[in-house]
């Protein structure tokens, strides 16, 4: 049976159910990498302090380097029959070592490695994803600027509302994603990587020897400027903190729910009621029954993912919410909410810039639409408002001129202009009514939006 970080006042095996029930390293094996960089940081520590001797410090850090070594090739093989990673490498370590790996976990408890490591790896995470979440934007902001010339109808209700340029609409998704990254990031510097809590008391190391800045080693991995390590201020509060995991679920999913969103859009417009876009057959799949079909199933499914996540969020929140401090159990259920968070998300932008490079606009289906005059009745009221028209009585008579023009199956511009003038103003001219009726001349008169560049 795979040994144990614990168990010397026990005298009874645990139970072969409780044994499966609690493991965790079917999903906690990706920390290894970060358990093992606590692990180097404090060997330095308990060599510092003089628990650890040159000699077996550095025996201990080559062992160590050779297991991250193995990480990184992807040859590590974690080890199912133990219960979570750190048990692992523990075990791996001693292989090497001998009994001198008992004296790693010196003024070191898993709850504080725990924590250590997967707040290392919300870091690491979080960089990856934010620069992820930049690439988005820019494939967005690149089909923005080459489709800037298009004017598609707005909507709201789902109902035509006003023109509007495309680019704007594609830049709103751009703003949603920017507000993502910045959230991100926000958490990311607000995440305090500590040592020296112990299982909740402390240890007897001092605070001063527990302060650290990434090793050349570790700067070398690429993660130097996210690994400063500091004293912890309330050991209470270290082990038993998980509002970083919250946070982050929680901005994942608002990250998910933008995603979301876009790829609704998308979808709608793919379909032949609207076709104002053509995705890409590499993003789509066909029907086992119907030759025709060509699905945004790609689409479909960041869609529904996002209630993955939501559930993510959810959980955390109920599993921590009735927790005593300090650290229980519960807490490594924490991990796999985490873990799926990230890839989903991660996943999700990569499918979406593919779908987004090879979208096609079909702008003569888009002009068919930004053909119903009802697009315009706004603009018609401000030009009745021009004339000297109390606002309410111009938005009245405009929707009483679209009533009539449904009701009578007549287009407003084909209206004589005695009919407008009784039904709008007398000071009307058709000429420059009729002017109204254009989308460039409405998405153009609309001057409050500071745009830049202009």
């Amino acid at each position: 049976m795979a040994k144990k970080l614990w168990g010397g006042r026990f005298t009874k095996k645990t139970d072969p159910s409780v044994e499966e029930f609690s493991k965790s390293i079917s999903y906690d094996y990706k920390l290894a990498k970060y358990d093992l960089l606590g692990s180097l940081s404090h060997v330095g520590i308990l060599k510092k302090t003089g628990y650890l001797t040159s000699e077996e410090a550095k025996k201990l850090e080559e062992a160590l380097d050779s297991i991250f070594f193995s990480i990184n090739n992807k040859t590590f093989k974690f080890d199912r029959a133990v219960e979570d990673i750190h048990t692992d490498i523990q075990n791996k370590l001693q292989k090497k070592v001998g009994d001198l790996v008992l004296k790693l976990h010196t003024a070191r408890s898993r709850n504080d490695q725990v924590v250590f490591a997967t707040k290392l790896y919300c870091k690491v995470e979080i960089k990856e994803l934010y620069a992820g979440i930049v690439e988005t934007i820019a494939i967005i902001s690149k089909a923005a600027k080459a489709n800037e010339h298009i004017i598609i109808p707005g909507f709201t209700h789902m109902q035509h509302a006003q023109p509007v340029y495309l680019k704007d609409y594609l830049d709103a998704y751009a703003a949603m994603l920017g507000r993502d990254a910045s959230r991100l990031n926000y958490i990311s510097e607000h995440i305090v990587i500590t040592m020296g809590a112990g299982a909740l008391a402390g240890t007897p190391i001092s605070a001063e020897d527990y302060a650290l800045k990434a090793s050349e080693y570790i700067k070398e991995q690429g993660i130097g400027s996210v690994f400063n390590i500091k004293p912890t201020t309330n050991s209470l509060d270290s082990v038993s903190d998980r509002d970083f995991v919250i946070e982050i679920i929680s901005a994942l999913s608002i990250l998910a729910m933008h995603l979301s969103r876009l790829a609704e859009d998308l979808i709608i417009w793919s379909t032949k009621e609207f076709d104002f876009i053509e995705i890409d057959e590499a993003f789509c799949t066909g029907s086992s029954l119907m030759p025709q079909k060509k699905n945004a199933d790609a689409l479909e499914l960041i869609r529904g993912h996002t209630g993955r996540l939501y559930g993510s969020l959810v959980s955390v929140l109920t599993m921590m919410k009735g927790l005593p401090l300090t650290y229980n159990r519960d807490m490594q259920l924490d991990k796999e909410p985490l873990f799926n968070s990230f890839e989903i998300v991660s996943m999700e932008l990569k499918v979406l810039c593919g779908i987004i490079k090879t979208l096609k606009f079909n702008e003569e289906n888009i002009k068919k639409h930004l053909e119903d005059e009802s697009l315009y009745a706004t603009d018609l009221v401000y030009y009745l408002v021009d004339l000297g028209v109390p606002f309410k009585n111009a938005h009245t008579f405009v929707g009483r001129l679209v009533k009539y023009s449904i009701d009578n199956n007549i287009a407003i511009k084909a209206m004589p202009e005695e009919l407008l003038k009784k039904m709008l103003s007398s000071k009307i001219s058709k000429k420059e009514l009729i002017k109204r009726f254009s989308p460039e001349f409405s998405v153009e008169s609309k001057k409050s939006i500071q745009r830049t560049g202009k």
